[in-house]
Order: C-alpha cells, then sequence, then structure tokens
C-alpha cells in the first residue's frame, strides 16, 4: 500500500505524473485510496463512498479476476488479480490489491476502471436492511383473493376497492363497511393502517360483479375473504355503492408480495415495500439529486433490482416521475452491464408493466415471473438502469451545483399558495387574466400534466375543495381530463363552462419533487414542539462539518419562511429574535451565519444572501439567536379591486377636520405648514380585504401591545401600518403616498356559512376569518391619498397590504392591487384595477 500512499507512481501509470493512453482518449490515472483495518469502524475510516475513481467510460476492456475473502470480523477483504496480458509489459505484485473494501475494476491494457467503497456494495447481505415480518398465515378453506385500489384516485393510497376471486374482478358494496373492514384491507395491500372510507362510489363506479356485501371485521383478520359476509357474489347492491377506502403512505416494514394467482398475475397491481433508485457510478453517487442508477424495490426486508427484459420507456417514465422528475433520457448501458457481470444482482420475482401515466409504480401492472424452475432468472438480461430529467430549478450545474431559482419566460400555468416547491393552488393564464381550475373530476393524471410542465415529477395528490387556499378572478377551466401524456393541461380537454363553480371549488396539487438533502442542514433546537425552536445550520468549519447559529439582527417573517420551507413544517407563523426561552444544544451556541436576507421564495436558508464565511454578528448568538415558529397553514389577504374601481372620488377637506388625522400622519408633508382653514384634497375609496387562506389573520403583536388612540372614536392600533396607499408616475415614481394602520381588524361580512370571530367593540380580538373580509369604508379617516399637491395627468394607483410583511401568509404576490388612474384637475378615473405586481 505504500506504493499507492506514499508515491506519485500509480501501478497504473506509465511512469511518475504521465497519462496512460488508449486510441484518441487521454485520462489522468492517479488514484485516491483510503485504508481501513477490519478492526476500524466506519466512523473512523473516513470517507465511505468514491474511495478509488478512475475514468468512467471505456471502449474495451479486459477482466479482472476477483476472489473474495471474508475475514474473522469487520469488512470483507477482496483481492484482485490482473490477468497477464501478454502486450502488457507490466504485470502488478499478487499481494498490492488486496484491500478491506469493496473493491471493481474494469481493466484495459494501460488502465482500469475502478469503484469502491467500505461497504458490501450493493447487494451484500449485510447491506439489506434485516427487518422481521411474518406472511399471514390463512387457513386452507379462506378462499384465495387479490386485492387492488381503482377508481379516479386523488393519490396512489387510495382508490376504490377491488377483489379478484374466481378469474374475475369485482368490487365491494358499503353496506356495513366500517373502518376496520378498510384496516384489513390496507393491511393486506401493505399498508401500516388505514386513514379512512368512502361510501356512495367515491372513486367511480366499478364494473363487474359485487364480490362482497355487509362485510363485518374486527380488524385482525389477515385477509378480507376472512370477515364475515353475505359470501361471494351474494348482493342487493348496485355500483353506486362501492366502497373505496384511503391507506396511510406508510408501507410495512419487511412486507413481501405473495401471489396466490399463479395464472393471473398480470392482472394484479404491483405490491412492494419501497422503491429507491440507487447511484451506481461514482460520479451519480456525489450528486444531489441521484438521477441515474439501479431501480431497487424492497420486498422481504430486502432490496432487489428489477430485470431489464421487457422494460419500457414508459415503465422509466413512471419512475423518474415518483422522484421528482419530468422525463427519462438514454445512458450508457455497456457500463452497468460490466458491473452487472462482475457482482450477481439479486432480483425481484416479477417485471413490470407500466402504461406511462401512472404516478406511482404500485399502479402499474404486474409482468410476468422472471424466474425459472431451475433458479435462473432474467436470462440474457440486466438490472434496470433509469437516467431522469430534472426540472431547470433542480438540474445540476458546473458552477453552483443547481439552479436556486427559475422562472419561466411566459408560463401558462402555475401554482399558488403553497407552503413548500412543488405544491399549489392552480391557476392558468387565459387572454392575459389569471384564473382558477375547477375540482370536478380532478385526478392525479391530470395534476400530473401540471406538475411536470412545471418541471417536477408525476403528482403526489390532487386536491380539491380549495385545500390550498381560494383563488380570485374567473374560473378558467372545469371538468378536465387528461391523458397524462400532455405537454401542457392546456391540451387537456375541458369544459369552458363553469357554471355552478366557485372558488370554494378550487382544484391544487402537490407534486413530487427531487430529494435535495436540504432539511438535513438545519433543524430547530429547544422548543416545545418541532415546530418552533432556535434556528440552528450545519456549516463546515475548517474541514469538519459544525452545527451553529444564525445572527438575529434583521431577522423577520421572510426569513422565517424559508426555514420552515426548508423543514418542511409549512409557514412561518412568527420570526423571533430572541431565543433565550428555548435553551438549544450548547455546543451550537457560536454564530455561523449572519446578515442573512431572503426573498421568501428561496428553497434553502443558504440560497439566501448572507456574509459568508465572515460572520457579523455584535450582539452574539446563544440567547440573541434567532428562532422560529411554523405552521401547517396560513392566511391570505387579497383587495377586492371591484370595490376600489367602484367607490373612488374626490373630496376637498379643511384642514381643521383633518386634526386625528394629522396627528397619525395621514397628510401629505406640505400640509406641516398651512393654515388651519386651508384645504386638502383627498383621493378617497373603500377597500375590501378577504382572507381567502386556511388560517385566520391575526396581528402580530398581542393585546398587551396595541396601541390606544383618542381619535377616530377610540380605538386600539393592533398594526401600526396595515397598508401603503401610493400614486405612482407611469414609470413608477412615486408622486402622493398614504397609509392605513390596522384602524380595526375585524369580521365586517362572511361568506355563507361561516360565522363572525372577530369584532373590536368592547376591546374585543382583532383578525380576519377565512373566508371573511374587513371593509374599510372610504369616509373613514386615512382612507385616502392625499393628493393636494399632484398635478393633471395619467398615474399609476397601488395599494399593497401587509407592506412589511409583519404577519405571514402563504402568498404575498397578490396583496399588491393597482389601478390605472387619470386625474384632470377637478375630477378622477379609476379604471383596469387588477391583482398583482404586472405593469397597468
Amino acid at each position: 500500500m505504500d506504493l499507492l500512499k506514499g508515491s506519485n507512481t500509480s501501478p497504473w501509470q506509465d511512469g511518475p505524473g504521465e497519462v496512460s493512453k488508449q486510441g484518441d482518449e487521454e485520462m489522468d490515472l492517479v488514484p485516491t485510496v483510503y485504508e481501513q483495518s477490519p478492526e476500524q469502524s466506519e466512523d473512523e475510516a473516513g470517507p465511505s463512498t468514491g474511495l478509488v475513481e478512475i475514468g468512467e467510460l471505456v471502449q474495451s476492456v479486459d477482466t479482472a479476476t476477483a476472489r473474495a475473502e471474508e475475514p474473522e470480523k469487520g469488512y470483507p477483504t477482496l483481492c484482485i488479480f490482473l490477468q497477464q496480458n501478454p502486450q502488457s509489459p507490466t504485470i502488478m505484485p499478487r499481494s498490492l490489491f488486496c484491500f478491506s473494501i469493496f473493491l471493481i475494476c474494469l481493466g484495459g491494457e494501460f488502465r482500469l476502471l475502478c469503484y469502491a467503497q467500505y461497504e458490501n456494495w450493493p447487494y451484500g447481505e449485510s447491506y439489506h436492511e434485516i427487518e422481521q415480518y411474518q406472511a399471514p398465515q390463512v387457513p386452507q378453506d379462506i378462499p384465495k383473493i387479490q386485492l387492488r385500489l381503482a377508481g379516479e384516485k386523488r393519490k396512489h393510497n387510495e382508490g376504490r376497492v377491488e377483489v379478484f376471486y374466481n378469474g374475475e374482478w369485482g368490487t365491494v358494496c358499503d353496506d356495513d363497511f366500517s373502518i376496520h373492514a378498510a384496516q384489513v384491507v390496507c393491511r393486506e395491500l401493505g399498508y401500516v393502517e388505514a386513514v379512512s372510507w368512502s361510501a356512495a362510489s367515491k372513486y367511480g363506479r366499478g364494473e363487474g360483479r359485487i364480490w362482497l356485501d355487509n362485510v363485518h371485521c374486527t380488524g385482525k383478520e389477515k385477509t378480507l375473504a376472512q370477515c364475515s359476509s353475505n359470501g361471494f357474489g351474494v348482493s342487493d347492491c348496485k355500483h353506486t355503492e362501492d366502497v373505496g377506502v384511503v391507506c396511510s403512505d406508510k408501507r410495512i416494514p419487511g412486507f413481501k408480495f405473495i401471489n396466490t394467482l399463479t395464472n393471473s398475475v398480470e392482472n394484479l397491481n404491483i405490491q412492494v415495500e419501497d422503491v429507491q433508485i440507487r447511484a451506481i457510478l461514482a460520479s451519480y453517487r456525489k450528486r444531489i439529486p441521484v438521477t441515474e442508477g439501479y431501480v431497487e424495490v424492497k420486498d422481504e426486508g430486502k432490496w432487489k433490482q428489477l430485470c431489464d427484459v421487457n422494460w419500457t420507456q414508459q415503465n422509466s417514465r413512471v419512475i423518474c416521475g415518483m422522484f421528482g422528475f419530468p422525463g427519462e433520457k438514454r445512458f450508457n448501458a455497456r457500463v452497468y452491464k460490466m458491473f452487472a457481470q462482475r457482482k450477481k444482482p439479486v432480483y425481484w420475482g416479477y417485471s413490470v408493466n407500466c402504461t406511462g401515466n401512472e404516478v406511482h409504480l404500485s399502479s402499474c401492472k404486474m409482468g410476468s415471473s422472471v424466474l425459472r424452475k431451475d433458479n435462473v432468472s432474467c436470462e440474457r438480461g440486466m438490472p434496470v438502469v433509469v437516467s431522469c430529467i430534472p426540472g431547470r430549478a433542480f438540474a445540476p450545474t458546473t458552477m453552483s451545483g443547481f439552479r436556486k431559482a427559475f422562472t419561466q419566460a411566459q408560463p401558462l400555468v402555475r401554482l399558488k399558495g403553497g407552503a413548500i416547491v412543488g405544491e399549489g393552488r392552480v391557476e392558468v393564464l387565459k387572454n392575459g387574466e389569471w384564473g382558477t381550475i375547477c375540482d370536478d373530476n380532478w385526478n392525479v393524471i391530470s395534476a400530473s400534466v401540471v406538475c411536470r410542465e412545471l418541471g417536477f415529477g408525476s403528482a403526489k395528490e390532487a386536491l380539491n375543495g380549495a385545500r390550498l387556499g381560494q383563488g380570485m378572478g374567473p374560473v378558467h377551466m372545469n371538468e378536465v381530463e387528461c391523458s397524462g401524456f400532455e405537454k401542457s393541461l392546456t391540451d387537456c380537454y375541458f369544459n369552458k363552462e363553469s357554471v355552478g363553480c366557485s372558488h370554494e371549488e378550487d382544484a391544487s396539487v402537490r407534486c413530487n419533487v427531487p430529494a435535495m438533502g436540504f432539511q438535513n442542514q438545519l433543524r430547530l433546537s429547544g422548543g416545545r414542539n418541532p415546530f418552533e425552536g432556535r434556528v440552528e445550520v450545519l456549516v463546515k468549519k475548517n474541514g469538519t462539518l459544525k452545527w451553529g447559529t444564525v445572527c438575529s439582527d434583521g431577522w423577520s417573517t421572510m426569513e422565517a419562511m424559508v426555514v420552515c420551507r426548508q423543514l418542511g413544517l409549512g409557514f412561518a407563523s412568527h420570526a423571533f429574535q430572541e431565543t433565550w426561552y428555548w435553551p438549544g444544544d450548547v455546543t451550537a451556541d457560536d454564530v455561523v451565519m449572519s446578515g442573512v436576507k431572503c426573498s421568501g421564495t428561496e428553497m434553502a436558508l443558504s440560497h439566501c444572501l448572507h456574509h459568508g464565511t465572515d460572520v457579523i454578528c455584535p450582539k452574539g448568538g446563544a440567547r440573541f439567536a434567532a428562532g422560529v415558529s411554523c405552521s401547517e397553514s396560513a392566511p391570505d389577504l387579497v383587495l377586492n379591486p371591484q370595490v376600489v374601481e367602484q367607490t373612488t372620488y374626490l373630496e376637498d377637506r379643511p384642514m381643521f377636520m383633518l386634526q386625528c388625522a394629522y396627528e397619525e400622519n395621514c397628510l401629505a408633508t406640505t400640509a406641516n405648514n398651512v393654515p388651519a382653514n386651508s384645504y386638502r384634497r383627498l383621493l378617497r375609496f373603500s377597500s375590501q380585504i378577504h382572507n381567502n387562506g386556511q388560517s385566520d389573520f391575526r396581528p402580530k403583536a398581542g393585546r398587551h401591545a396595541w396601541i390606544w388612540h383618542d381619535c377616530h372614536r377610540q380605538h386600539y392600533h393592533s398594526m401600526e401600518v396595515f397598508t401603503h396607499y401610493d400614486l405612482l408616475s407611469l414609470n413608477g415614481s412615486k408622486v402622493a403616498e398614504g397609509h392605513k394602520a390596522s384602524f380595526c381588524l375585524e369580521d365586517t361580512e362572511c361568506d355563507e356559512g361561516i360565522h363572525k370571530r372577530y369584532e373590536c367593540a368592547n376591546f374585543g380580538e382583532q383578525g380576519i376569518t377565512v373566508g371573511c373580509w374587513d371593509t374599510y369604508r372610504h369616509d373613514i379617516d386615512c382612507q385616502w391619498v392625499d393628493i393636494t399637491d399632484v398635478k393633471p395627468g395619467d398615474y399609476i394607483f397601488q395599494v399593497v397590504i401587509n407592506p412589511n410583511y409583519e404577519v405571514s401568509e402563504s402568498d404575498y404576490s397578490n396583496n399588491v392591487m393597482k389601478c390605472r388612474c387619470r386625474y384632470d384637475g377637478h375630477r378622477v378615473w379609476m379604471y383596469s384595477c387588477h391583482i398583482g405586481k404586472d405593469k397597468c
């Protein structure tokens, strides 16, 4: 090993510092090798992957001979002996290539392709997770059945319960069905438990026989066939009574698929514990996200490869979609074939048959068995490899690792109101106006078209009932039906008529996104629950990883929003600049990040602007470290532009009637030096502010911090600045401005069926309930812009709600309203009012 460790001369080089050659290609063959004795632990040994990496592709190779020897303890010793090549002048000593690591070498005349790591990679028995799973022991007299979830799904782990019996698929009637029966169904399908069940053919009407009716289960049965019922085929139900279930996302550890239908396997859906793409080549093992590698399924607690015989591009499309990638591409099969020849794969017993529009492997059908009677599997084949194409927001780049932000030039579809990347209310652009989609017939296939169009994978879940907040504007599409292969949602069939659809039926989606590992770079410490605590980040200092705190100078809601998104905890409810009440890890008290400034849309805190390695934090960390509290839901305030447009007018008001407004800085600065009998010209209007989010809008400050004002009928200000009113020139410069404190946040009116919760009278609680709105009438003080000094002309009128981002919202982009405004010196016209920052 001294030759490899301490010398520039490599057994694979022609001489010190030289480059071996083959044909027209050149490659530097200086290896990197780490030693580990059998007695060392993996933590003591240093890097665990990519120990020897010499090239990636070879045009032609001579094979090396390998013999594995198992020591008494520790890692297996693998000795590599090169075959003697008559044309090669260099013969290696046999003892040189024995390491306590796993090493694969593909040798040529003067070159090798080697990959190594300490674990038994990738198929050794110690690699597999050994989990205890006992297959259900079903008495011989119980009929053999198989189950599946079918119908119009909104996620892969739900659907209409269908039973395969006597060579035919049929359904189950909802009479007497219970959560206990749903539990049996989900467990039989390999899920940990049932979440709920639904009656009356929620997932569509099935076909064929209704096999079971009046099903009674205790929840402990091993199969649905063990539950008492009227008997197979004995039913007085119709398919309008087909039952459906929703199972948990988690699979039973160690689950093993047992096929009881030897001659009808093609009728079954795939049932495995888990699926993964395992990177094989060292270059892909280092990449985040993993985009290429073996497709492996976990069955009976062991990871197994799939045979590529009869594997199709549609299958690859489904796998890539599951892991957050919109498409797939070709790969170099030669290298993977060499790896498969060196280490015999462990194959799963069946092939896969997908149509390509499935959102999960569990929705694909099982193909024929790849096992023969003589135990030969995947004859003339190799393990399945997929190479996926990431969306542009996740694509690796040579400079920054991946793109931190991506904005499509002219998007036709967007997601709004989601807590994390890849989820939100679906909105489409039509005739220059954004609108929503009605949830009639909304399913995962149509939702997947949206996800892939936006650069994500397939849909994880299609949501209905405005689950991610209500939109504004028109409902552009209804009864959307997609095949799953459209390039854009606008290519799908849909009903242009949206009669009967309201924003209470806005469709939303949660997409599969690539695993970037951001959540491992951040943690919350010391909180009372997992949703709050001091923010601690993992950084590299002097070559080692260290946890530390974030300086709280300038720490605000926008930074807290990024933290909660990065951890998958939803929205930020509060940002804290003192965390002495949350005792974190004392070893992480040192400040390792300062000057953090986020736009609020970043995927990780490290993507925000910050000081880098030069930390500047006069207050220090510990008790003054930044902290957050997160929430699964958030409010969303939206101003009604039509009300502004319809209520605008001018008023000339004498100064002696504006004393309270003057004290609250609601007039232009020129009002400071005018006599009491002079007049101010006020641009008045009403504002109707709706809460379209998922939780109530509450002021940041508690009741104890509200400010009492004697003016304006005596009231408390719960937010000192609630809205900004600005009159802008056509080039965007400000010519007049105003602001509105939260005179009183309360529910003026609510949608039908929603009760008011907030009222300012008698020092009541302030806020705006979901589904309600707060109206500031035009005749209230400060509900204006002082335009006394403004010259006649064309302007842009702008209103911004919650301008300082004091309160967290699910969407800040709709807090801005703009109108075109024409003032002739005597009259004013307000027109083309709309939500958003787009130019008028």
